[in-house]
């Protein structure tokens, strides 16, 4: 096991499992935060219940700063990532893997570290923390028998790379960054989209209006192909079909509780790369513009 020690940037649903699952596996782990989840994390620790990996508590070490030279896991939401980007300017990290949703945040993240290796990779599962603050640890719930991680074929021997193997979870290592991304930006926007426009599980939002169901997997299968990640809407129905009935996406808690959430860096990041190739969304454009609405 490397003596290097191990940072997560974002100690949210992902990050809090993530870093919970690299200590049980024995690795030096601090979480970076701000100030005061930082200290509350520092003081409290978290509590982890999942289905997977059962229940425990997490005693992690917690800084606003990430040890100098460490190897980064970076589990922040879009609106983190200009803030995750400083953290690594001035920390030398020795590798850095982003698990964030989208495509658009490793120009900013590699920008940010250039003397490192910097991989964009990609997680599943469904996780949720309660809020951190007052006397108690917040909780990292993990629901389902899935937490897969999906690394490029390039990032196959980094020792980041070795020690997300070490925590139980599925890793698979296969493709380029570029395909790795659009496999779960294609998923992840049909899941969130879908799920957020009526407000339930993925079951029934994909029945409750199925011409709009179709037109906006063959929109975003368009794109995804267009990308270089050859997609169907068939096959995008599909993938939801297998999940859980009651899995939704993340952006669902985020805009039913009034926050835009990554609605643009799911949604509009694929509207962007549509533009680019000159491909007419329509029913995209449509959800993307009336989700922003419900929240502006």
């Amino acid at each position: 096991m490397s003596d290097v020690p191990v940072a997560v940037i974002g100690p949210g649903a992902i990050g809090g499992l993530m870093a919970a699952l690299l200590q049980r596996a024995g690795h030096d782990v601090t979480v970076v935060a701000r100030e005061a989840t930082a200290a509350h994390i520092a003081e409290h620790g978290l509590d982890v219940v999942s289905d997977m990996f059962g229940s425990w508590h997490a005693p992690l070490a917690a800084s606003t700063t990430v040890p100098h030279g460490a190897q980064v896991l970076v589990a922040v939401k879009a609106d983190g990532v200009a803030a995750a980007a400083d953290l690594l300017r001035d920390a030398a990290p020795a590798e850095v893997i982003a698990l964030l949703n989208g495509v658009e945040h490793m120009a900013a993240l590699r920008a940010a570290a250039p003397g490192a290796r910097v991989v964009g990779a990609t997680i599943a599962g469904q996780t949720r923390r309660t809020p951190v603050g007052g006397p108690d640890p917040a909780t990292v719930t993990h629901s389902f028998d899935l937490l897969t991680i999906v690394v490029p074929a390039d990032a196959a021997d980094l020792g980041l790379t070795a020690a997300l193997r070490d925590t139980g979870a599925l890793l698979q290592t296969g493709g380029t960054e570029a395909e790795v991304l659009w496999k779960k930006l294609r998923f992840l926007a049909a899941l969130s989209l879908l799920t957020s426009t009526w407000s339930t599980g993925i079951a029934d939002a994909l029945d409750r209006d199925p011409a709009l169901t179709a037109a906006l997997l063959d929109e975003i299968a368009a794109v995804a192909t267009a990308e270089g990640v050859p997609s169907t809407g068939a096959e995008l129905r599909t993938l939801l079909g297998g999940m859980p009935p009651l899995t939704v996406g993340s952006l669902e808690a985020d805009l039913s509780a009034g926050r835009p959430g990554e609605l643009d860096a799911i949604g509009g990041a694929i509207l962007r790369a549509g533009g680019r190739h000159g491909i007419d969304l329509p029913v995209l454009t449509a959800t993307v513009d009336r989700l922003a609405a419900s929240v502006a």
